[in-house]
């Protein structure tokens, strides 16, 4: 066995142990499970798909709208299924999988880097938002200020970068060296030109609209961790303490650039739903089924509009100018 392969097979092992003590760690709380609070709570379930639902129509309307302001104008329907297409690949590290929707805008004339640039304003906004949010639970939890306020700080830092720096003149300066590699300079024309169309979105009147759509939506889902909370009888969790859980849980997720954040998300989520008084099995299967109708529903969705657009459009060659 070839020294790459074993140290391929060890980290393997390695993982395979530590999620098997794991659920031997929790094998006590495990058994504690019961299913029927949210067999009893069926109109509960449907309330919280619905509020997903609207959080997906609140982030469809804007991305329509960047797109709109970067030149493209499409239809509501077409901008609504190729934009739940991307949701197939939320499992991708940083949701960077989700430029995979980009495919379906290149025959209609829009390039890969003005979907990237896009995007990267979505999830900078969308990420700013979240941080917002998560400072409802400041009041409660204060050893998590300086985490909060700092991610708040840098990710407005990186807007206001992104706004001032002349992207553009730096993209054609890197790549009029002749020194430089060839695929060097395809790779900083590629980020420069997504840096490019990622600045036209930053007028003061896209970014608050941007952000005030995102708080909305986020709002929302945070809003259904409290809905589902409900199905158990227990201490009263306040929705502000409970839209901060949910904001703190995804930052969380988001900044550890596991894919879809599984694992770091529902860890700190848990964390500060048992914090708050909630016993621990109660909180462990609310992560679980609050996750089912956010991050899987959305998956599910994602899938379904791939399969709807699957006849529609030939395979074309990337191009990113």
């Amino acid at each position: 066995m070839s020294a790459g392969r074993l140290r391929t097979w060890l980290a393997g092992a390695v993982v395979v142990a530590f999620v098997l003590w794991c659920l031997l760690a929790l094998r006590r709380d495990l058994s504690q499970l019961s299913l029927a609070p949210v067999l009893r709570a069926w109109n509960l379930l449907l309330l919280a798909a619905l509020l997903s639902l609207v959080n997906y129509a609140l982030r469809i309307v804007r991305w329509r709208s960047y797109l709109a302001r970067l030149g493209y104008e499409l239809t509501l329907g077409f901008s609504a299924l190729t934009y739940v297409a991307g949701f197939a690949f939320t499992l991708s590290p940083g949701k960077v999988g989700e430029l995979a929707r980009a495919r379906y805008y290149q025959p209609r004339g829009i390039p890969v880097a003005q979907v990237a640039g896009a995007v990267f304003v979505e999830r900078l906004v969308d990420l700013l938002a979240v941080a917002v949010l998560a400072t409802l639970i400041l009041a409660g939890a204060p050893r998590y200020h300086a985490a909060i306020w700092s991610a708040v700080g840098g990710i407005a830092a990186a807007l206001g970068l992104l706004a001032v720096v002349p992207w553009a003149r730096l993209t054609s300066l890197a790549a009029s060296q002749p020194r430089a590699p060839a695929i060097v300079r395809r790779s900083l024309g590629a980020a420069g030109a997504t840096l490019v169309a990622a600045r036209r979105l930053l007028r003061a009147d896209i970014l608050a609209w941007g952000f005030m759509s995102g708080l909305l939506a986020w709002s929302l889902e945070g809003v259904e961790l409290g809905v589902l909370a409900s199905m158990f009888a227990g201490p009263y969790l306040m929705m502000t303490a409970v839209v901060g859980i949910y904001a703190v849980a995804v930052l969380a997720g988001a900044l550890s650039f596991l894919p879809g954040g599984l694992g770091s998300t529902e860890a700190v989520m848990t964390a500060l739903l048992v914090a708050h008084r909630m016993p621990l099995a109660q909180a462990i299967l609310l992560t679980i089924v609050f996750r089912l109708v956010t991050l899987w529903f959305a998956v599910a969705l994602g899938w379904l509009s791939v399969w709807t657009l699957r006849n529609r459009l030939p395979t074309p060659v990337p191009s990113w100018r």
